[in-house]
Parts: C-alpha cells; sequence; structure tokens
C-alpha cells in the first residue's frame, strides 16, 4: 500500500491544489481567464485500433469515459492541506466558512512507485483540478484528456532530467503500467506527479485525504492556523503562493544580521565534499552518497559542513538573500527557471565554484561536474544562510 505524503513544504515560488466534488465549488471569487490550448508537450493520445487485447486485466488502462471540461477560471492555490483520513462534509464546510476561503479542491495523495522511482502522487478530478495549475498547463485540453484517459502526468524535472520519455510506459504501483501522458508541473511542493481518481483508485491511493485552498486575500500563516485548529490534530498544511505582509524594507545581504552566513571554513568544507563526487551518476530523487540529483547534492554537500539544507531546488531558492551574479563568491547557489510548464518554477540548482564556473548534477544519463556558468534562464544568485535554511519546510 502507498503511504500518505508528509513531505509537505512551505515554499514562496510553490502552488497548492485542493479539490472538492465537481457540484460543490466555492465561490471562486475574480479569476483570471485563460484560453484552452494544446501545448507541444502534451499531445493528444493517438487513436488505437480495435485489434486484440495483449494486456493482462489488471494492466488495462483506466479511464473516466467523461470528456474533460474546458477550463474557464484560474484559482491560484494559497495552501495545501492534509489530513490523516478522508475529508468528510462537515470538514470541508468549517475549512469553507473560514474567513478569505474563496475555493477548494478534493485531491487523494500518495507515495507511488513510478519506473522504480518513489513519487509522491496525487490523484485529481481533471476537470476541476486543472484550474489550480499554473497558466500553461491548465490551458492544455490535451493534457487533462489524457490524464482522464489513464495517462500519468509527470513534473518536468521528473520527466525531462528524470529520463521518463514522453508517451512512454513505465510501471505503477506493481505489475499495472501507466503512460507518461505530459510534462506538467503543478507546483505543489515535493508532488511529482498527477493521475485522475480513477487510476488512483486502482493504484490504492487513500481517499479525499488532500484539500487545496485558494484564498487570495487571506494571511496564509493565519489562514493556516486556524484550518488546523477546525480540523483537529494530524492535519498538516503547507503554504503555495503563501500571501504574507511585505516587509517595509527590500530584503539585501547587507540587512542581514553579523552570523547569518556560512563561515569561511563551512564554505570550504561543503565545496570540498561537493567536488569529492565528480564523476557520480545522476539519479534522480537521489541524495547520496553515490548518487545524485541536482539539489540532493546541494543538501548532502552542506550537510558536511553543518547547513541543514531543505531538500528540494524551490526550497534552496529561499534560504537566503539573492546576489547579483557579477558578485557570486564560490559557495553560492544558483537557479534556473527551465520549466516550460511553470515558467515561473524553480527547477535546477548549482553550486558556484569561482572564475565563472558551477558544479552540478545535470541530468539522467549525465553525471557530477563542474562547468561553465550558463546564464540561459538564469533566475539568480542565493547566498546560504544557515538560520533561513534551518528555517525552510
Amino acid at each position: 500500500m502507498p503511504f500518505i505524503v508528509v513531505a509537505l513544504v512551505a515554499v514562496l515560488t510553490a502552488d497548492v491544489l485542493l479539490l472538492t466534488r465537481p457540484d460543490a465549488s466555492l465561490a471562486p471569487g475574480e479569476a483570471v481567464r485563460a484560453t484552452p490550448r494544446q501545448t507541444p508537450l502534451a499531445q493528444k493520445r493517438p487513436l488505437r485500433p480495435p485489434a486484440r487485447q495483449t494486456q493482462p486485466p489488471a494492466q488495462q488502462p483506466v479511464t473516466t469515459g467523461q470528456p474533460v471540461a474546458p477550463l474557464s477560471k484560474l484559482h491560484k492555490p494559497n495552501l495545501f492541506v492534509l489530513t490523516n483520513k478522508p475529508f468528510t462534509n462537515e470538514m470541508l464546510q468549517k475549512v469553507a466558512r473560514l474567513s478569505g476561503v474563496r475555493a477548494l479542491e478534493l485531491a487523494d495523495a500518495a507515495s507511488v512507485t513510478l519506473d522504480g522511482k518513489r513519487v509522491q502522487t496525487l490523484a485529481v478530478n481533471p476537470s476541476t483540478f486543472r484550474s489550480y495549475t499554473p497558466k500553461v498547463t491548465a490551458s492544455s485540453d490535451a493534457l487533462w484528456q489524457n490524464v482522464a484517459a489513464g495517462d500519468v502526468a509527470v513534473s518536468f524535472v521528473l520527466g525531462n532530467d528524470g529520463g521518463l520519455t514522453l508517451h512512454s510506459r513505465v510501471s505503477a504501483g506493481g505489475a499495472r503500467q501507466l503512460r507518461i501522458g505530459a510534462y506538467a508541473t503543478t507546483g505543489f511542493g515535493a508532488v511529482d506527479a498527477v493521475v485522475s481518481k480513477e487510476v488512483g483508485r486502482a493504484l490504492g491511493l487513500p481517499r479525499d485525504n488532500a484539500l487545496i485552498v485558494s484564498a487570495p486575500k487571506a494571511n496564509s500563516d493565519t489562514l493556516a492556523r486556524k484550518i488546523k485548529k477546525v480540523l483537529g490534530k494530524g492535519t498538516q498544511v503547507a503554504t503555495v503562493n503563501p500571501v504574507l505582509p511585505q516587509p517595509r524594507q527590500k530584503v539585501t545581504e547587507r540587512s542581514w544580521p553579523a552570523g547569518s552566513f556560512m563561515s569561511g571554513e563551512q564554505l570550504t568544507v561543503a565545496l570540498r565534499a561537493a567536488v569529492s563526487k565528480l564523476g557520480r551518476p545522476y539519479v534522480w530523487g537521489a541524495e547520496g552518497p553515490d548518487t545524485f540529483d541536482c539539489s540532493g547534492l546541494v543538501q548532502w554537500a552542506y550537510g558536511q559542513a553543518g547547513v541543514r539544507m531543505p531538500r528540494v531546488t524551490h526550497q534552496q531558492w529561499v534560504t537566503g538573500p539573492q546576489v547579483p551574479l557579477s558578485q557570486a563568491q564560490p559557495g553560492d547557489l544558483l537557479f534556473w527557471r527551465n520549466d516550460p510548464t511553470n515558467p515561473d518554477y524553480i527547477s535546477h540548482v548549482a553550486i558556484y565554484w569561482g572564475n565563472g564556473k558551477m558544479l552540478h548534477a545535470p541530468r539522467t544519463g549525465d553525471v557530477v561536474k563542474i562547468v561553465p556558468v550558463n546564464t540561459r534562464n538564469l533566475a539568480g544568485v542565493v547566498r546560504v544562510s544557515p538560520i533561513a535554511a534551518a528555517k525552510v519546510r
């Protein structure tokens, strides 16, 4: 049986999903309209001839039998709520009545073995869930029709960097196989795969244990505390696109108190640890000591210096202040936005080595290496603060 996802994150760059019954959507308020269109990352499934069945019954595609509703509105998710039991109508109403809540969406959440990798997965209603995803992803009718037809949509990083070829078939939860129907980063923390509710049932995901909340005008921290209070023990809440009070002044490196950043000794230890792994293979989701993905290498190397780094790239993006590339120092982190399905998403990280070079774990089929800094799609440079890093969840 898959186990319930517990690695929730509070990240400034993440999105949140919440799923209610299709006929029970709460008043969404103002929302952005998006014109449905097909993206090059998700093409319609080719029609298959009515040939004899060659798959065993357990591997037959699971479909909804219903067309996916067109996109009419977008809801920006702000909180992701996880419980250890299914949401009831009473629980949903308690959340719905909280000040500032505009829309809710229910989902099933669990960790599933996909192509031999443990992948945090959401099972959703494609017709309603699409409204809570980034515009590029939400607008693709083909993408969501493929999910409804039994495909799995995986994040751009899992697909492109992790070696899951678009439209290939991979093992899922044992003997069953799923087709990679699209690359689509939803931006929900560490969630890297989305399937339909029907496929989720076949895979054994728990029912209705996740809720996506859109509350664009409510303080996210305050609302999270209220949700925990009304839902009680066992409730976990992560912020996604958090709504928080704006700081009175821009936070810069100079505004941080003395001792906020890594010492020279810590930087030396972290850089030596990272360079000791040159030539080690990239493996999606790997945290060392023999294989790594990009953020896993950062977490492991800085951990050797006593710095508690969060696990994934968009969390590491908020572990300190941003500095200009021209002022980058060895040990700073470089970040990129390479994901065409979610252009605002932080999808890759590298360690600045100095003299215009960087050390990183690139992608499946490659190894840890030192290369010239690539400035295409560069999001920025972060100077790591151990104090800030330890607070990111």
